[in-house]
């Protein structure tokens, strides 16, 4: 079974040129008020609304090795506040960076052994 996560946007634009064009995210599906993008396996998307809704929300790229995660954070440190770490609550090691309207985006990896592959 496949899924995906949608959100609200009142700026397109600047959601297509950051997750498009800086974050490498394949237009999967237009619907014209919503678009679907893949990256890997992961299909996300926005839909327009008047003003974006954000919250309590993280959009998560997660990687088989930490030189993944760290390829990932030289490409986008400049959105960055801070380097890759561990987080040993998750068990994982991950850095942050906000798209255009304030979301968290994570890039992780899990240290434990895990079926990633799906």
């Amino acid at each position: 079974m496949a899924g995906m996560t949608f959100f609200y946007t009142a700026d397109m634009t600047a959601i297509d040129a950051f997750y498009g064009e800086r974050l490498g995210a394949v237009l999967w599906l237009d619907q014209g008020a919503c678009r679907i993008y893949r990256k890997d396996d992961f299909l996300f998307g926005f839909c327009r609304r008047e003003k974006a809704i954000v919250g309590d929300q993280i959009l998560t790229f997660f990687y088989p090795d930490r030189a993944h995660v760290d390829e990932q954070y030289q490409a986008y440190r400049d959105l960055a506040p801070a380097a890759p770490l561990y987080n040993e609550r998750f068990n994982i090691y991950h850095f942050f960076i906000t798209d255009p309207e304030g979301r968290l985006v994570e890039f992780q990896h899990f240290e434990e052994t895990i079926d990633w592959q799906f």
